[in-house]
């Protein structure tokens, strides 16, 4: 879930599971079709649908705007993903698609499910593994087009990000679509366009030189969100072997702090709105009503901002559900998945930027405080000491805290106990332009050095050196995780597996690259203290 953007361009996881495992390798053995495979042409590719013509720029050749479904209109609206339809000829892949609705003023459209491939251009003696990126924006608004990863495919990994659907067209339950397509998931459609890019992947990659026995996913706030989902969904195994979660947002490994819908709320939160538009039935009368609304409609009052705002307040956007507990692509919470071990068990990258995504209100101190019940004293000791802090600041340290840095020190927790092989960060680092106006490194800020384009941020005139550095450093660990399943080598600071029981993290800060003591922990066990009492 994204909030705020970054400025500049770049705009917002044993017997049994051994043998599930070779079972699901032999299944998608079995189930890749014939048609994706190579040509002569390093450019042109044979996917499903037809054939893709590429572009090559620099050390890395590229495909954009390919469709993995059919286009989700007309009668499709608020249906699971779609075969992809067939095109003659080669199709030229020189562009992305437009992003999926939303209130941002971005190319965009209905017809979206679109998704990118980047490759290095040198040919390569084995398949490559690869990355698939799952954007963020609060389930509301993004988009694949917002982040090119040229500069990070040039470091030798095979790089696929998709669009999928938004706010009210992505994750709406009403309950005539349960009567229409009964064996269907239902309400979390904006999850099963991302399944559908998954099995694409598994099907297609191997077309433009890819490994689909070595994929990893990862995504940033509501689509580190969506990592987690897929983490704990059975409909998802088998389709990635590793996974990164960067800053992850809903659904997040505190069930309490951006709550899941059930499908009965997520119903009711659908027909209320519905209601609100004038269509008052729950039968196939009232779909057809639904799905002829023009798609402007279904945006009212789900932008980014409203989304964070109608969240913060515990809320949220009338007629969205946010993620939804269907009983199938998800059927309980993350946080119960991990805490009876039910999730992939994969080797894992969690983490989040020290001064990350604030989601909550309070308009005192005395009420953010009596956040923390008894421990309210503690807290006030451990945020305002002085007591001079002032209620803005005491604002964003506390509730990023509770929303995304917590969180995310429970998930790498979590997944240890559980067996996973995990390594947790915490980016704190700011590039030297800013260093003036943000004392920590805000939400999203760690995606342009992920990406390596550090002059994202704050522009090609302001980069520096060091953000450079840092840049080229970050994306190296990441690299290094997609394609060997360790970040570490290169000669990087050695970054240590997580152990729950002792206090290690992997600092990205301002004067390099840190492993040590969390300089938040004080912090993060008062809000591990008030969720261990509310369970």
């Amino acid at each position: 879930m994204s909030a705020k953007q970054p400025r500049g361009p770049l705009v917002w996881a044993l017997t049994v599971a051994a043998i599930s495992a070779l079972l699901s390798l032999a299944a998608r053995e079995t189930l890749r079709p014939a048609f994706a495979q190579p040509t002569v042409d390093p450019l042109i590719a044979m996917v499903e649908g037809g054939s893709v013509g590429g572009v090559a720029a620099g050390d890395v050749i590229s495909w954009k705007g390919i469709p993995y479904a059919a286009p989700p209109v007309g009668d499709r609206r608020w249906r699971v993903p779609q075969p992809v339809e067939a095109w003659a000829g080669v199709r030229e892949s020189n562009r992305f698609g437009p992003a999926c609705m939303q209130t941002d003023n971005v190319p965009k459209s209905e017809d979206c499910l679109t998704l990118n491939v980047w490759r290095p251009a040198k040919s390569s003696a084995k398949p490559l593994p690869v990355m698939v990126w799952i954007h963020g924006g609060a389930m509301v608004h993004g988009g694949a087009a917002t982040y090119p990863f040229d500069a990070m495919a040039a470091k030798g990994v095979m790089v696929v990000s998709m669009n999928y659907r938004l706010g009210r067209l992505g994750f709406f339950a009403h309950p005539a679509l349960g009567t229409e397509s009964p064996d269907d998931v239902r309400g979390n459609y904006g999850f099963m366009d991302q399944l559908a890019a998954l099995k694409w992947v598994q099907s297609n990659i191997a077309a433009f030189g890819g490994d689909p026995d070595q994929v990893t996913i990862f995504g940033e706030s509501a689509g580190g969100g969506a990592v987690l989902a897929h983490l704990v969904s059975p409909m998802s195994r088998g389709l990635f072997q590793r996974a990164i979660l960067q800053s992850p947002g809903t659904p997040g490994g505190r069930a309490k702090v951006i709550p899941a819908s059930d499908l009965a709320t997520a119903e009711k939160l659908a027909t209320d709105w519905s209601h609100a538009v004038g269509v008052t039935g729950d039968d196939e009368a009232a779909l057809k009503q639904l799905r002829a609304l023009p798609a402007e409609k279904l945006l009212e009052g789900v932008s980014g901002a409203t989304t964070v705002k109608a969240l913060s307040a515990g809320m949220t956007p009338p007629g969205m559900a946010m993620s939804i507990i269907d009983g199938r692509f998800l059927p309980e919470p993350p946080e119960a998945a991990l805490a009876a071990g039910r999730q992939t068990v994969v080797p894992v990258m969690v983490g989040a930027n020290d001064r990350d995504l604030a989601v909550g209100s309070a308009s005192t101190k005395y009420e953010l405080f009596g956040l923390f019940g008894p421990d309210a004293d503690r807290a006030r000791k451990v945020y305002d000491p002085l007591g001079n802090q002032t209620l803005d600041e005491l604002r964003q340290q506390v509730f990023a805290d509770r929303a995304m840095v917590e969180p995310a020190r429970h998930l790498a927790n979590e997944m240890a106990r559980t067996g996973q092989t995990v390594w947790f960060y915490r980016f704190a680092y700011v590039s030297e332009a800013q260093r003036g106006q943000n004392i920590g490194a805000l939400h999203a800020h760690e995606i342009p050095f992920v990406m390596n384009i550090p002059a994202a941020l704050v522009g090609p005139n302001k980069v520096t050196g060091t953000d450079r550095a840092m840049a080229d450093l970050v994306s190296a660990y990441w690299v290094s995780f997609g394609l060997t399943t360790d970040p570490n080598g290169g000669g990087r600071p050695i970054w240590p597996t997580h152990d729950r029981m002792v206090d290690r993290l992997l600092h990205f800060t301002n004067s390099g690259v840190i492993v040590g003591s969390d300089p938040l922990k004080a912090r993060l066990d008062l809000w591990d203290r008030v969720w261990n009492r509310e369970r």
